[in-house]
């Protein structure tokens, strides 16, 4: 067969014959199939057979005629002279030979998969998949084309879908001549994940670009629905070396809501053998695939990435018959590969607003501009340059206009659905899956798009201002003093990664908690205490999960593990929850629980409420999920911090409880630490020192119990962490653990606060100062100061 090569024929180099998509399934097929990559088999016609095509037809000179007067800008125009080059392909005649070889080897096909099998239909073109430059999805797929006519007729629908107005204003955006492109089409039998599940995946976290990750959406039906941004689909972070250790390191997993899933039509020819049809209500609140089925998929993304040593961006199905996972396409990742990893660039909010609606953040950027709501392809026209684009999603087809937004804001989708792909590449902001943004902003009023905030993206009221912060990280020295994190937020973490720090000084569960569970303790363990809603908005809550108590210790298992995997194997120190009581009642079920105190700030918080009788098996809910990161994820790198502990027989108690709940100081090298921040811990550090392996400075609080001074209060602000007191009872604390040979660090806001404070600190030898992280930079620099002043 002169113009069609099977995938056993094929491997990356040749690029040049049958395009980036076919030449890496080919590739796959030979090489990585042993090593358990499942590729469906097929075949691709070649760039000789496109020109063929052309010439046969005498449409090379019109094609560049045409061309050559087109006007990007003009929208119309572009889209006139898209349409007729089109219908002069669909109206051309499929050359006698071509079709005879294109029918030859989809009956070889039949020959492994039956006769007439069910195919995919793919464009693939020689000028795709490039460092900077991926062509993916400006072409069309046909998926369900069954029989040798319905082939040939895909077959010319996929050759014209090289000039649809989005491929046409892609290569001139990117500097490609028309002509000089030609497209090849893979032809692959069709994996049944119409009655399975379907995805993609990224060999790193699509958003900051940290590679010790594999990404995975899925959903159910077709996987189109996912890429196209129909669905909002379940999302997966897995840890790669933990799985390489032979870890279940699933780092987060978030339920979508899957509304529509794509199935096969009545006829198996191009344009009518697809259809999306509704989700039963019962599988939109379940994962589309399971643990077993996530930790699989990983391991083929991490067996493609290591063969062609770059990040890649995979396309997935599980079929529903035989219920075996496959890869159905993969090509390298463009955007982040290509970034400066040199260079750390930070956005930040100097004032928030009122928030008009929520989703997914792509990018980790803000913009602010006019609103404009377009909820058709065929008005994207009315679309100013610097405008938010709010729509319900993109597709290809919006791609001529989007690199005109500000920012990009849609009703559905996923973090690697169309309109997140196309936003990181451009550069730009996205908030995807907000369910009602076009119900809910109001056409050109002024917005605020934040993604800078972790993995929700927020779209605030009105221009509120915000800064921008560009800092090299290749010529930062390294102080004697370790620089830690406080880092509240596990949706962060990936974006801090790159920050000079020798890991996180104060990692906070209650935050954990009270974002990612929302849940009270007792809610869960004890319902029958609660009423008929609470316990509709916990079974909400904890749709997709085995239990509510299984919801309850998976999340926080997966906040604590993708701080730890974040900074392995850097030290990160886990605080135990420091709810106060009013705190712990703003939770779903707390009011059923909880006290009312005068002074919650002073009340049943920290280590009091472990061992309290009611609270003892709410406790054992947070020592089993960091038990789990320590042990099943493999994840060592974890100490455990107790807070507030007024007497040191409150420490044995507390110590005692968590040996009896698998958490034993010293065994497997587990570290735990007394948060020094009421004045008896500094006074009697000694013997609390006796029960400790150091002390973590909380400043803040130490400020309040020595000064009486409340924190919550606003009517006393002249007291602060500078007082002389407060600096006596840190030197005590910090000189006892010297004497003692313990760890002594500092995690209270005073260091991020005060130069003066850190330079104090580092006078005292103290071993760590743990800052916030929009301090980290500033404060390295005064603690080298301070090194080199002593």
């Amino acid at each position: 067969m002169r113009y069609v090569r099977t995938f056993n024929n094929l491997g990356i180099q040749d690029v040049s014959s049958v395009g980036g998509k076919n030449a890496s399934l080919g590739e796959m097929y030979r090489q990585l199939s042993a090593s358990g990559v499942r590729i469906p088999n097929g075949y691709a016609t070649t760039a000789e057979a496109w020109w063929h095509f052309i010439d046969h037809n005498k449409l090379r000179q019109p094609i560049t005629d045409i061309l050559a007067t087109l006007d990007r800008e003009d929208l119309k125009g572009l889209a006139d002279t898209g349409r007729q080059i089109r219908n002069w392909i669909m109206h051309a005649e499929m050359p006698v030979d071509l079709a005879a070889d294109i029918k030859s080897a989809y009956i070889w096909l039949g020959e492994e998969y039956g006769p007439d099998p069910d195919v995919a239909v793919r464009s693939s073109a020689t000028a795709e998949d490039l460092p900077g430059a991926s062509f993916a999805g400006q072409q069309e797929t046909w998926l369900n084309i069954r029989g040798a006519d319905n082939l040939i007729a895909s077959c010319k629908r996929t050759y014209s879908s090289l000039f649809t107005d989005r491929a046409i204003a892609y290569r001139i955006d990117q500097g490609f001549q028309h002509m000089n492109v030609a497209l090849s089409i893979g032809v692959q039998k069709m994996v049944r994940s119409d009655i399975g599940a379907s995805g993609v995946m990224f060999t790193l976290d699509t958003e900051s670009g940290f590679r010790d990750v594999v990404t995975v959406t899925s959903a159910w039906g077709l996987g189109e629905n996912v890429v196209q941004g129909t669905v909002n689909p379940d999302e997966f972070s897995v840890y790669k070396p933990g799985l390489a250790k032979g870890h279940r390191t699933i780092l987060k997993r978030r339920l979508g809501d899957k509304a529509l899933k794509m199935v096969y039509g009545q006829d198996a020819a191009a344009g009518l053998s697809t259809r999306n049809v509704p989700v039963h209500v019962k599988d939109r609140f379940r994962f589309s695939i399971n643990d077993e089925e996530v930790l699989e998929l990983a391991r083929q993304a991490i067996a493609i990435e290591d063969h062609y040593d770059k990040p890649m961006d995979i396309e997935w199905g599980r079929d529903g018959n035989d219920g075996l996972l496959y890869i159905l396409q993969a090509r390298p990742e463009t955007v982040h590969t290509t970034a400066n990893a040199n260079e750390l660039i930070e956005y930040e909010l100097e004032q928030h607003g009122e928030v008009i609606v929520s989703g997914l953040s792509v990018g980790r950027k803000i913009a602010a501009g006019k609103a404009r709501i377009i909820l058709e392809a065929k008005d994207m026209h009315s679309l100013e340059t610097g405008e938010v684009l709010i729509t319900d999603i993109t597709d290809p087809d919006w791609e001529p206009v989007m690199k005109r937004a500000a920012a990009i804001v849609t009703n559905r989708g996923g973090r690697t659905c169309h309109a997140a792909i196309v936003a990181r590449e451009l550069g730009i902001p996205a908030v995807v899956g907000t369910a009602k943004a076009t119900r809910k902003i109001i056409d050109g009023e002024e917005v605020t798009i934040s993604c800078a905030e972790g993995d929700t993206g927020f779209i605030y009221r009105g221009l509120l201002p915000f800064k921008t912060k560009c800092t090299r990280l290749d010529n930062i020295s390294k102080p004697d003093t370790k620089i830690m994190l406080n880092l509240a937020n596990p949706g962060q973490a990936y974006g801090f990664a790159t920050l000079p720090c020798d890991g996180v000084g104060l990692a906070r569960l209650e935050f954990i908690i009270n974002s990612s569970i929302g849940i009270h303790p007792r809610a869960i363990l004890e319902p029958d205490k609660t009423d008929a809603e609470t316990q509709k908005q916990i079974s909400r809550r904890a749709a997709g999960y085995q239990s509510p108590r299984d919801f309850y210790i998976t999340r926080l298992t997966e906040g604590v593990g993708t701080i730890a995997a974040t900074f392995y194997p850097r030290p990160v120190i886990v605080r135990l929850g420091d709810f106060k009581s009013n705190e712990y009642a703003a939770l779903i079920g707390g009011k059923f629980f909880e006290p009312e105190e005068e002074n919650p700030m002073l009340g049943l918080r920290g280590a009091s409420r472990y061992y309290n009788d009611d609270f003892t098996e709410s406790f054992s809910l947070e020592c089993e999920a960091l038990l789990r990161v320590r042990r099943d994820m493999g994840l060592d790198n974890i100490s455990i911090m107790i807070p507030f502990v007024r007497s040191v027989d409150e420490a044995k108690h507390v110590l005692e409880l968590m040996a009896h709940n698998g958490l034993q100081r010293g065994h497997d090298d587990l570290k735990v630490y007394l948060m020094c921040e009421i004045p008896a811990n500094a006074l009697l550090a000694d013997e609390f020192l006796a029960l400790f392996d150091g002390f973590s400075i909380g400043s803040n609080d130490l400020t309040q119990l020595t000064l009486g001074v409340d924190r919550d209060s606003g009517l006393l602000g002249s007291f602060d962490e500078r007082n002389p007191a407060v600096l006596k009872l840190m030197e005590m604390a910090i000189s006892a653990c010297k004497r003692e040979g313990k760890y002594v660090g500092i995690c209270g806001q005073a260091p991020s606060d005060y130069p003066e404070i850190t330079r104090w600190l580092v006078a005292q030898k103290i071993h760590s100062i743990s800052l916030n992280p929009d301090s980290v930079l500033s404060m390295l620099q005064v603690v080298l100061d301070a090194e080199n002043k002593l």
